[in-house]
C-alpha cells in the first residue's frame, strides 16, 4: 500500500483556520460532538500515529486492542515496515493531509524526533483528539506551556510517554517518601550514563551532502527546525543530540528518572538552575550544534508546602556524585539510568531504602496509590472518559518537560539563570530567554 499522494498543503496556522477546522462535523469525531472523552468505554477507538519508526513501531504496537486506521511518517521504509502489521491503516506522509482527510480518528499517537512534537500533537488537539506523544514532550519551553494550555482547552485525554510512571517502582518511590521512612528529602540526584551509541554530541555540523534516500521526504521531516541539507548523522534515529532537532541526554532521560520525585515532592517551579558540561570550552560551531558529551546539572525549589527547600542534581556522560557510604563498595552506582534521594533521617536508590538492612527493618510503605492498568491502557480509558492518564499534559507532563528543558537552557549559555515561573521568563538573560521559544522556519507555526 502507498502512502496518500502529496499535494500542497495549508500552513498548519491556516489550516486550523480553514473550513477543515471550523466544520467541526465533518473532521472532529463521533465522540468529541458530545464532549471530549465520551467514547463509550465498549467501543473501540479509532488511532492514528505520526512517526512509526523506533519508538513510534513501540507506541502504535501497544494499543492493538483499539482500531488502527492511519500511519503517517515521512519515511516510506519505517510506513511500509508498520504497514505489515496494520493492512487496514491508510497510510500518510503529511500528518496534516491525514488529519485533513481521515475523518474518523479519535486519538493520534505522536513519536516524531522532539522538534515535531507540538506542531503535530497541538495540531491533533485543536481538532478535538486526544493525544499520546512521546517525551520529552516538547522541544522548548514555550511549546511545553502550549502543550498544557491546548490540552486543558479542549479538555482532551493526553498522556506522554515515560512509560515508568505507571510501574510498580514509580509508586514505591513516592509512597516511601509520603511515608516519612528518610526524612524531608533536601537532595536529590539523577543521571544517566548509557548513552553515547544513541547519538552523536559535542560535534561540529557535517560538511558532507549525501543525497536525501528514496522515500524520505527531508522537507517534512525538518518541519519547524531551520533549514539545513541531509545528512544520516541525523536520520534514521540519530538526531537526539543535535540542538535543532532534540533534546541531549537530559531531555531524553530525564522525564524518565525525576517523574517521580515531581510526583513525590509535588516540585512547582525552580528558583534557580546552572549547569556545567564537556562543552564548556568548545568553540561555538561545536556548542550551538549538539548537547554535550558529558554534563551536571542543579535546579533549587524553594522551601512550599509541607517540604523543605530541595535540589536536585542531575548527571550524564560518565559523571555521577560520590558513591552513598549506606552502600557496599561493590555495588553498582551510577550506571545505566539511576536515581538517589536524601532525606534528613535515610538515603533510596531507586526505589529501595539503602542499606539492604534498613530497607529490611522498615518494610515496605502503605499502599496509597492506586496501582497502574499499564501506560497505554491508562491513556486508552482516559480517552474513553475514564480517569486523567497519570502523565496526562496539564497534570504532571507539560510541567516536568518545562523545568528538565530549562537544564538545557542552562548548559547553552553556561549561566545561573534565575527563573520567574509564574511569568515564564529568566531575568537575569537576554540570551537564555531566546531559547525559550526558538523561532520557526518559514510556513510552521503553532
Amino acid at each position: 500500500m502507498k502512502p496518500e499522494p502529496s499535494k500542497p498543503l495549508l500552513t498548519r496556522r491556516a489550516f486550523i483556520a480553514s473550513g477543515a477546522a471550523i466544520t467541526a462535523a465533518s473532521v472532529v469525531p463521533r465522540h468529541v460532538l458530545g464532549g471530549p472523552g465520551q467514547t463509550p468505554p465498549s467501543e473501540k477507538l479509532n488511532i492514528a500515529a505520526v512517526g512509526v519508526g523506533g519508538m513510534g513501531t513501540g507506541d502504535i504496537r501497544s494499543v492493538t486492542s483499539e482500531n488502527v486506521v492511519a500511519l503517517c511518517d515521512v519515511d516510506e521504509r519505517a510506513l511500509q515496515n508498520n504497514a505489515k502489521t496494520f493492512p487496514k491503516a491508510r497510510l500518510f506522509k503529511d500528518f496534516r493531509k491525514m488529519l485533513e482527510v481521515q475523518k474518523d480518528i479519535d486519538g493520534v499517537m505522536v513519536a516524531t524526533p522532539d522538534h515535531n512534537h507540538a506542531i503535530v500533537s497541538i495540531t491533533a488537539m485543536k481538532l478535538g483528539k486526544h493525544v499520546h506523544c512521546q517525551k520529552p514532550l516538547t522541544h522548548s519551553v514555550f511549546e511545553a506551556r502550549e502543550m498544557a494550555r491546548v490540552a486543558r482547552e479542549m479538555k482532551v485525554a493526553t498522556q506522554m510517554g515515560n512509560q515508568g510512571q505507571a510501574g510498580e517502582q514509580a509508586r514505591l518511590i513516592c509512597e516511601t517518601i509520603w511515608s516519612g521512612a528518610i526524612g524531608k528529602v533536601r537532595e536529590v540526584h539523577a543521571g544517566s550514563n548509557r548513552y553515547p551509541p544513541i547519538s552523536p554530541r559535542g560535534v561540529r555540523r557535517p560538511t558532507e551532502t549525501p543525497a536525501v534516500p528514496a522515500g524520505l521526504d527531508w522537507d517534512l521531516w525538518l518541519g519547524p527546525a531551520p533549514e539545513r541539507p541531509y545528512h544520516p548523522t541525523y536520520h534514521p534515529f540519530s538526531w537526539r543530540g543535535w540542538w535543532d532537532f532534540g533534546t541531549g541526554v537530559l531531555g531524553d532521560i530525564g522525564c524518565h528518572q525525576l517523574s517521580p520525585i515531581f510526583k513525590a515532592l509535588r516540585l512547582g517551579h525552580p528558583a534557580w538552575v546552572e549547569a556545567s558540561s564537556s562543552n564548556h570550552q568548545c568553540p561555538p560551531e561545536i556548542t550551538r550544534e549538539t548537547a554535550p558529551v558529558s554534563s551536571i546539572t542543579r535546579w533549587f525549589f524553594p522551601p512550599d508546602t509541607g517540604r523543605d527547600a530541595v535540589t536536585i542534581t542531575w548527571w550524564d556522560g560518565g559523571l555521577k556524585p560520590p558513591q552513598p557510604e549506606e552502600m557496599d563498595s561493590d555495588s553498582e552506582f551510577g550506571e545505566n539510568d539511576w536515581l538517589l534521594i536524601v532525606g534528613d533521617k535515610g538515603k533510596m536508590y531507586g526505589h529501595v531504602i539503602i542499606p539492604n538492612a534498613r530497607a529490611r527493618e522498615i518494610g515496605p510503605p502503605p499502599r496509597v496509590i492506586n496501582r497502574s492498568p499499564g501506560h497505554y491502557v491508562e491513556w486508552v480509558q482516559a480517552c474513553k472518559g475514564g480517569p486523567a492518564a497519570g502523565s496526562n499534559f496539564v497534570d504532571h507532563a507539560a510541567h516536568l518537560a518545562e523545568v528538565i528543558l530549562l537544564g538545557n537552557i542552562a548548559i547553552r549559555t553556561k549561566e545561573k539563570l534565575l527563573w520567574d515561573g509564574p511569568g515564564g521568563r529568566f531575568t537575569n538573560s537576554a540570551a537564555a530567554n531566546q531559547l525559550l521559544h526558538p523561532p520557526y522556519r518559514s510556513g510552521w507555526s503553532l
